[in-house]
């Protein structure tokens, strides 16, 4: 019923287990590399991704006000916005944020950076115009039918002003220009 096997059979048998374990090793070995590289791979392009996705939702421009020129016509020519850098936000270079008008007359899409398309006055930080602290604000002039393609506004005209930063951020306001505006008025708030 049982074998019993000669010493010279015994040794044989122990060298190829030894041959196939270190087979295996190799190959877990191999395995374990290749897991070890991916995952590296892996986090550090999911570590790039987030960096991204949270410069796009946080890296914006907060509206502090919002007012326009009137004219002796009784129009609003002139839209004077004062922008700071939203909470949590990094540094936002204005010259690299764009600027898309939408209302009654038209579309009109502009870069705050490209000459003659709007004046930018800093009024504490640097002389650039980036906003780093918390502090910073800048007031944006646009003016309508000169500096953009995009007509005056009269009484009672809504318009929907998006600002989009270099990292993706946008930030909508809406100006309502009021239905009724007099010889008095030099300006009014939107």
């Amino acid at each position: 019923m049982f074998e019993f096997a000669t010493d010279d059979e015994r040794g044989q048998v122990g060298i190829g287990t030894l041959i196939v374990f270190i087979a295996m090793v190799l190959v877990a070995a191999i395995a374990a590399g290749v897991l070890i590289n991916t995952a590296g791979f892996l986090q550090t392009q999911a570590e790039a991704t987030g960096e991204e996705s949270t410069s796009q939702v946080s890296d914006r421009v907060q509206i502090v006000s919002q007012s326009g020129n009137v004219t002796d016509s009784q129009e609003v020519d002139k839209l004077q916005i004062i922008l700071a850098k939203a909470p949590g936000a990094g540094n936002i270079d204005l010259n690299e944020t764009s600027v898309e008008l939408i209302g009654s007359g038209g579309q009109e899409t502009f870069s705050v950076g490209d000459e003659g398309n709007a004046s930018i006055d800093m009024f504490a930080g640097t002389s650039d115009a980036v906003l780093i602290d918390n502090s910073d604000r800048a007031e944006l002039e646009i003016t309508l039918s000169t500096d953009i393609d995009y007509p005056v506004l009269q009484p009672g005209d809504r318009l929907s002003v998006t600002f989009t930063t270099a990292s993706g951020a946008t930030t909508t306001t809406e100006i309502r220009v009021p239905t009724t505006l007099t010889d008095e008025q030099s300006s009014v708030r939107l």
